[in-house]
């Protein structure tokens, strides 16, 4: 379902994302706030995993430093030629891969870097992707995963629901903010929660419905 409807393409992931970007009550953008979190002053070699259409590399063009060699990998080809046409005006090089998470076609220790940017969550086995991140990840590496907490958007399958009792539609369960901790300290000593808070104030309907559908 992930690989041939949700994630195809790039075009369902681009209607939540812009509805955070439009909306969102934070004046820092989350993908500016993610990338403050990077060590920028440290020549790496990163790999980012679910990379989708490579937004977060595009809203950070101008920042990336020249001393990192970043590869974007995505389950989905789709999303992968999506990610290469928004990034071909982007200065910097980049090496696209298509990967599962569960299974990384990388030597031990050939990271830094590692990020899953909202993607755990949709890991059939998560257990074995951690730990072929900590694999590919130097001693001293670090994975950035980013999530939700439980009650995340929760407003929105109240409103489905009101419109359609009968809807299938549930909100992410697994990785979460809460539940994530204890999943990553199976397989990392040190773990640090930084915590993004935002809310969204949603003016128009079209925007709501494009995120719902």
């Amino acid at each position: 379902y992930l690989l041939k409807q949700q994630y195809r393409t790039a075009t369902n992931l681009t209607a939540r994302i812009q509805l955070h970007q439009r909306f969102s009550t934070n004046p820092v953008p989350w993908y500016h706030w993610m990338f403050d979190r990077f060590p920028l002053h440290v020549p790496s070699v990163v790999l980012e995993l679910g990379c989708g259409a490579g937004t977060l590399w595009h809203e950070n063009c101008a920042r990336i430093p020249s001393t990192w060699t970043v590869t974007l990998s995505d389950f989905s080809p789709g999303m992968i030629a999506d990610a290469q046409r928004l990034l071909q005006t982007c200065a910097n090089p980049f090496t696209f891969q298509e990967i599962n998470a569960q299974d990384i076609p990388f030597p031990d220790a050939t990271f830094n870097i590692v990020i899953a940017n909202h993607m755990l969550y949709h890991v059939p086995n998560r257990t074995r992707a951690l730990a072929e991140v900590r694999r590919v990840l130097q001693q001293d590496g670090v994975l950035y995963a980013a999530t939700n907490g439980q009650e995340h958007m929760h407003e929105i399958y109240n409103l489905i629901h009101r419109f359609d009792p009968l809807a299938n539609i549930e909100p992410l369960t697994g990785f979460t903010l809460e539940q994530g901790l204890i999943e990553l300290q199976a397989f990392f000593d040190h773990v640090t929660i930084h915590r993004y808070e935002n809310t969204l104030r949603v003016t128009e309907i079209e925007p709501l419905v494009a995120y719902v559908a």
